[in-house]
């Protein structure tokens, strides 16, 4: 399961979401799409059961959201944005 870590604040926008690394003061912005990845990430959804939401629900095929999911996943590990597996 993902979780912010404890100094990562989300807020949400009316574009999608907002964190900030309270450690280094960066802002990473999510839009719509990236918001609701990390939304059901956090209620502890895996990447793949998002990826198969966002294929159900958007106009992306099955590879495509996997492999965003999978994108923007990495990106929030590598940044140390989220912790867990």
């Amino acid at each position: 399961m993902h979780r912010l870590r404890a100094d990562v604040s989300a807020c949400a926008t009316g574009e999608g979401m907002v964190l900030l690394d309270e450690r280094s003061g960066r802002y990473w912005q999510l839009n719509a799409t990236g918001a609701l990845v990390v939304r059901a990430l956090l209620e502890g959804a895996t990447p793949e059961q998002v990826a198969e939401r966002l294929a159900a629900t958007r106009p992306v095929t099955p590879e495509r959201a996997a492999a965003d999911v999978t994108a923007l996943v990495g990106q929030l590990v590598r940044e140390r944005l989220v912790s867990g597996a």
